[in-house]
């Protein structure tokens, strides 16, 4: 079932043309995925979709009665709430239902011996307790706790008041309030801005299993990698849409890609055949050879001519260094910090080796930029020591570019810096990361975020140190800046040690994942995927496999696999079967309409067999509500 369509959207902000041909569709139940470079129109086309824009042209047709939920990357609270009457306000109707049920109980205790009266309270009490029921009226209370609980959202956070809440925690509580309404259509603009990877998961989790249809932004590649099952590219004000999630997505876009411009080049290179023969026919300067090359001429005009494939400009860079460290890099030893008197973390361990890939997570709020200006000096620890090797230079990344001067342009930004080289250096690396003509005098007070994250890594990528501490350097890049990121330090020589809660950045470069704690670090070799399995792994209960051989144990997980492969089937044949009652549901009431209609009785054999249609079609509701609870039942 089609829930929106979208053709030909378009959308100008003065002579900016943003959209100009946006067109999809999206179908009940699917998960889709926009994507595109910064600045191309994403939040723009969501906030036309959600009505809060309004498109210039086109068609936008939604299913009647759509309720839709809109999350803008700044989420608005209520005055005077606390966080946990925030989320609670949204089952505010259910509390209402309760305490009618329980003012009928009054009367039902009242009434006496009147069976009248009696039998409409308690029609009424039914009715009400069945809507209660499907209100979720029993157990809303726990699903509350169980989105605080997701969304990171401490107990002794609870009863804080939402309007005193950081701007990522009323982003946070925002995005809970809203799943707890389930609206059919959810349209979320960057909705892992401000999550820990716990949280993400969590979100994860509860997008892939949420009944009703997700559209979302999002420039963490690994959280729609797991949430969504079709992506929609907006480029160059046109869109396009593929099946599958980000990575298929990609390999299509490229594949794609490649052949439209094959399809480009072999025309190109055949009306070049065709114009240099139509030249020769023309300098014989014959009536037959003239007349020849005014018929391919005329053949030539009528070719419908492809346009060359576009794709946005993508950074290109490369980091390099001047000369390698000693084997041992960096060596912490119980390292301690903490502010007015709270521990953020202590007894921290760590040792870097040249070549090392090192991927720092943790809990927001645990430290992890502290810990790295604790490294390079800028803040000062507690308690134990920090050793370099011999030869290190430490490039450092900061997420908020503090260390940009916002009285200062693009070109002096970097220049001051780099004095030894001239003008047309600094502006051909200036270049490989988008910035050109007069965009180099651009104050940096005027950039967006992601604007100085390329400016910061010019100034990374010139310094040529030969160990990168990089504090999320993935924050406000678009996908294909990533991608370039990504391979730039792959190609890289020297020592990498970054946080980041991009888990597809993490699977790509990091060959150790270390978990800051307040109690110190814990290491896993491998990439995210690898330290996602073992920490589940660690999870598992084990009293119930000592003393058992490896064949036994394999055994177990085998039983284990092949109950989860169980409870799968189970739960897709539930919903198979909840489709199928819904579905006869529909076409009864369509039966009871004609059955209603007076001019279906006008013909006697026409009104006897939808009547016995409508019988049959009664008899197979109930076979079906029986096969329903037969699987609701199993164990």
């Amino acid at each position: 079932m089609i829930l929106l369509s979208l053709q030909g959207v378009t959308k100008s902000f003065g002579t900016n043309e943003v959209l100009r041909d946006a067109s999809l569709v999206l179908q009940d139940g699917q998960r889709m995925g926009l994507v595109g470079v910064n600045g191309c129109g994403k939040s723009t086309l969501m906030k036309i979709i959600a009505g809060i824009e309004s498109s210039d042209g086109g068609v936008i047709t939604m299913q009647k009665g759509l309720k839709l939920g809109y999350l803008a990357q700044q989420g608005d609270v209520g005055e005077g709430r606390t966080v946990l009457e925030e989320l609670e306000s949204v089952f505010d109707p259910v509390v209402k239902m309760e305490q009618q049920m329980r003012q009928l109980e009054q009367q039902m205790a009242e009434v006496g011996s009147d069976e009248m009266m009696l039998r409409r309270l308690g029609s009424q009490y039914d009715q009400l307790t069945r809507d209660f029921e499907r209100a979720n009226g029993y157990g809303w209370r726990s699903t509350v706790q169980g989105v605080l609980a997701g969304l990171g959202f401490r107990k002794e956070q609870q009863h804080q008041l939402a309007s005193l809440l950081s701007g990522g925690e009323r982003t946070r509580l925002c995005l809970g309030r809203m799943l707890l309404t389930e609206p059919d259509l959810l349209l979320l603009d960057e909705p892992t801005n401000h999550l820990d990877l716990k949280s993400i998961a969590w979100l994860e989790n509860y997008l892939r299993n949420y009944r009703g249809a997700v559209l979302l932004i999002s420039h963490d590649r690994y959280f729609m990698d797991h949430v969504c099952d079709r992506m929609c590219e907006l480029l160059l004000g046109t869109t396009e849409c593929y099946d599958g999630n980000y990575t298929s997505y990609m390999a299509q876009r490229t594949e794609r890609f490649e052949i439209r411009m094959k399809a480009w080049e072999l025309q190109q290179k055949e009306i070049a055949r065709q114009e240099a023969i139509i030249a020769r026919y023309r300098q014989f300067n014959r009536e037959k050879s003239i007349k020849l090359a005014e018929s391919r001429e005329k053949r030539l005009e009528k070719i419908e001519r492809l346009e060359k494939p576009k794709d946005e400009s993508a950074i290109r860079f490369r980091f390099d260094i001047r000369r390698r460290t000693g084997e041992d890099v960096m060596m912490v030893e119980g390292l301690s910090k903490g502010y007015d008197g709270r521990t953020l973390f202590r007894d921290v361990k760590m040792h870097l080796r040249a070549g090392d890939r090192v991927a720092l997570i943790g809990d927001n709020g645990v430290g992890k930029s502290t810990l790295f200006k604790c490294l390079i000096g800028e803040e000062k620890a507690d308690a134990g020591t920090v050793r370099m090797g011999s030869g290190v230079e430490i490039g450092y990344y900061d997420q908020h570019q503090a260390h940009l001067h916002n009285d200062k342009t693009v070109l002096d930004e970097v220049w001051d810096d780099f004095r030894r080289l001239d003008q047309t250096e600094v502006r051909g690396a200036l270049g490989l990361f988008l910035f050109t003509g007069d965009e180099v005098l651009m104050p940096v007070s005027t950039l967006s975020g992601g604007e100085k994250g390329r400016v910061a890594l010019t100034k990374l990528m010139l310094r040529k140190d030969n160990v990168l501490l990089l504090d999320e350097p993935t924050n406000h890049l678009d996908m294909d800046s990533r991608e370039v990121l990504e391979d730039a330090l792959e190609n890289f020589p020297g020592t990498i040690l970054a946080i980041s809660h991009d888990r597809y950045f993490i699977n790509r470069f990091a060959g150790k994942v270390c978990v800051l704690e307040q109690g110190g670090i814990k290491e896993y070799l491998g990439n995210y995927d690898d330290y996602f399995e073992k920490i589940n792994r660690e999870q598992e209960p084990d009293g119930d496999t000592a003393g058992m051989t490896r064949t036994a144990i394999e055994k177990e997980k085998r039983k284990s696999r092949d109950e989860e492969r169980r409870l799968k089937e189970r739960k897709l044949a539930l919903k198979a079967a909840e489709a199928a009652v819904l579905k006869a549901e529909e076409e009864a009431a369509e039966l009871e309409a004609k059955l209603a209609d007076p001019d279906t009785y006008a013909d006697a054999d026409k009104a006897a067999r939808l009547a016995k249609e409508y019988q049959l079609k009664k008899d197979e509701i109930e076979e079906l509500y029986q096969a329903w609870e037969e699987l609701e039942m199993e164990e």
